[in-house]
């Protein structure tokens, strides 16, 4: 099988290129009906009209002009999407957790997950040029953790203003700092990026019982600079840095005992990229990309009992691709790519910090895009992983564009993502003294280290399902989505998507054991099948020159088919009122846990042609399940939701002609506060920022 990945890459080599690098200094491309270029859903430029699949795009203006500074604060506002608070603000992307979704900056990805969230947070906005949201299986592009779709943060490296900086406070004693600076010359692009951001904060760690002060320092920076020796051929060099101190305040509840732990923690996550791009033709394109990165974090704490509790994370990723693009014929344009991947992980939670955990992954791709008529667009493609840590994965997907006509047109696409185990779930040795004492072990090593502890007496009960354990296999997604775009006027617009995703060989924390203490034994089974399932409603109004009224909504319903199977066969109790035990009915079913039956956004946007801006946006989250107190496993409506709420927000502001701006801002305008189930949501917060931009003279 690796003769047939070398030799697909062997002939990518001479035949296309990557353009994700390319389009970072593409001017931002806008037609007369607003018809932005995306490189995300095809990993080619695309104009958003001609796309098979849906993509949500969020550009500079909307984030600037929204007082976004992190990338929770623009994507907690996305239809479909809604964030996560356990270890950090994750993204559930259509009812599929964090660890579904595949984060990239500039089309490289990020690093670094605990618990499988990627904590957002991590990602300033200050020089962001745009967002790409892919919704759907992508895993025939991207592999792994796009099993539900992408999110491609590109960052702004187009020729514009020399100097640009901007200042910001709010509540919490806040301060965000940014300063970019460019420099354009015939052969050379240089942009550099620095920001600083620091708050008294406030509790972001899961479980918290408690709002307390949780001190954050942040700091961040990127370079990129580009040589064009000759028009067919460019060189683009790009670092990223970020430095993170954290002083945790923690309250965790275990088994009804709250144990409160204090410390800090240090995070630094170093990305290094090259990308060398050649055109051989007009039809004929290559890129070679190479990319490393290091997520380091170290946090220790000292629990109230003052047992030391020391949790240490480095994390590398190597890789090295050659995608290439041909357009094999007028209506014909073919993408071929190959690459591996060298990946490891030392930490605290595998057997030592000082023994490093490896991975190798090998893979090639293909996608054929096939224009048989001008209403007619169709694409297929394919993915093969080879990975030295578990099964092999194909990943197919076709999509199709259909354009009845200029108002009326309609996507289709059907794929089959894949989530490959991952270091956690297959090597996982951990005590958490700072909640309880549980330990949760990875399926390759779970029975040993069960067995030994258990010939040393320290275990008090062993479940069925440690008799299970074996060597876990990657989850599969079976995703189908339709969307039917109606443009009804020049100033009124919707779209409709139904999506549908099947998972199969879900890998699952169970609990297989206990200590005589009574401390809970975990690990990992492939023993999972789920769905989402639902629809998206978007639309937006021009009311007038100025003002602009735009909403979306999602409706989602989520389940585990092997749950759901034992309801309808009426082996599934819950308890009444009086606590006692009866027969569980279907209809009181309400899914998978941390998930939202109902998402609503709505927003109001004022232009004016002299500079000034408004706009109030209102988000609502319905009811979700967060805990199982009936003891069936089982989430009905009995058990213990997190509330429904609404946040209100609103932004205003001025962009003066001699390059200044000013802003001032209120978030979560009715001060809703869940400290438990939403600690990534403070109070009422407001802020007030100046942004300066030097003029160039060719604008004066």
């Amino acid at each position: 099988m690796k003769k047939t990945i070398y030799l697909i890459g062997f002939l990518g080599l001479f035949q296309g290129s990557n353009l994700f690098a390319q389009l970072r200094f593409v001017k931002d491309t806008l037609e007369a009906n607003g018809d932005s270029v995306v490189v995300t859903a095809t990993r080619t430029e695309r104009k958003l009209s001609n796309l098979t699949v849906p993509v949500t795009i969020i550009n500079a203006k909307t984030i600037q002009q929204n007082g976004a500074l992190r990338l929770t604060d623009i994507l907690k506002e996305q239809t479909g999407l809604n964030l996560t608070s356990g270890f950090g603000a994750g993204v559930q992307l259509q009812g599929l957790n964090p660890d579904y979704t595949i984060i990239l900056i500039n089309g490289e990805p990020l690093v670094g997950r605990t618990a499988g969230v990627l904590d957002l947070n991590r990602i300033a906005l200050g020089n962001i040029k745009k967002i790409e949201i892919v919704k759907g299986p992508s895993s025939s592009l991207y592999g792994s953790e796009a099993m539900a779709g992408v999110i491609n943060i590109i960052t702004d490296a187009t020729v514009g203003s020399p100097i640009t900086m901007g200042l910001r406070y709010g509540t919490y004693n806040t301060i965000d700092a940014n300063l970019e600076t460019k420099l354009n010359t015939k052969q050379l692009q240089y942009q550099g990026f620095y920001n600083s951001y620091s708050t008294d904060g406030y509790s972001i760690r899961p479980n918290s019982n408690s709002r307390v002060t949780t001190p954050i320092d942040r700091y961040a920076t990127t370079q990129q600079l580009k040589w064009s020796p000759s028009s067919n051929t460019s060189l683009l060099l790009n670092t990223r840095f970020t430095k993170e101190k954290i002083q945790n305040e923690i309250a965790v509840s275990n088994n009804g005992i709250t144990i409160y732990s204090i410390g800090k923690e240090d995070i630094n996550d170093l990305n290094l990229s090259a990308t060398l791009n050649h055109r051989f033709s007009k039809a004929l394109k290559t890129s070679v990309r190479a990319y490393t990165t290091t997520y380091d974090a170290v946090q220790n704490l000292l629990t109230i009992n003052g047992l030391p509790y020391r949790d240490v994370l480095n994390h590398n990723f190597k890789r090295i691709e050659n995608q290439t693009d041909w357009d094999v014929r007028k209506n014909l344009q073919a993408v071929i790519g190959f690459g591996a991947v060298w990946e490891g992980v030392k930490s605290s939670r595998y057997d030592s910090e000082k023994v490093r955990k490896q991975n190798e992954i090998q893979y090639a791709f293909t996608q054929w895009e096939w224009k048989p008529s001008e209403k007619l667009t169709l694409i297929g493609g394919v993915r093969f992983d080879q990975n030295t840590q578990f099964a092999s994965a194909y990943s197919p997907k076709l999509s199709m564009l259909y354009k009845l006509n200029n108002q009326h047109q309609f996507r289709f696409s059907i794929g089959q993502g894949f989530k490959a185990p991952d270091f956690r779930q297959l090597f996982l040795d951990f005590t958490n003294a700072a909640a309880g004492s549980y330990s949760v072990f990875g399926s390759a090593q779970a029975q040993q280290v069960i067995a030994k502890l258990d010939a040393l007496g320290q275990i008090g009960n062993l479940f069925p399902n440690y008799y299970l354990l074996k060597a876990l296999k990657p989850e599969y997604s079976n995703g189908l989505h339709f969307t039917w775009d109606w443009k009804i006027n020049m100033q009124s617009s919707i779209s409709v998507q139904l999506f549908r995703n099947d998972i199969k060989n879900l890998i699952e924390s169970q609990q297989v054991g206990t200590y005589i203490s009574g401390a809970q034994i975990y690990s990992y089974l492939n023993i999972g099948r789920a769905f989402t399932t639902g629809f998206e409603l978007e639309g937006q109004h021009k009311i007038n020159t100025n003002w602009t009224l735009s909403g979306g909504y999602q409706f989602l319903q989520t389940g585990d088919k092997d749950q759901i199977a034992e309801i309808k066969s009426g082996t599934v109790y819950t308890k009444n009122s009086q606590g006692y035990s009866r027969l569980m009915k279907l209809n009181e079913y309400v899914g998978l846990p941390n998930t939202s039956r109902h998402k609503l956004q709505v927003k109001i946007n004022y232009n004016s042609p002299k500079g000034y801006y408004l706009n109030a946006r209102a988000i609502y989250r319905s009811r979700w399940a967060v805990n199982n107190n009936n003891g069936n496993e089982v989430f009905d409506n009995g058990d213990v939701f997190a509330s429904g709420y609404v946040a209100l927000n609103s932004a205003a502001g001025k962009t003066f002609k001699n390059g200044i701006g000013v802003q001032v801002g209120m978030d979560n305008i009715t001060n809703y506060v869940d400290a438990a189930n939403l600690p990534n949501l403070p109070g009422r917060t407001f802020y007030t920022s100046i942004k300066y931009q030097l003029q160039n003279n060719k604008n004066k």
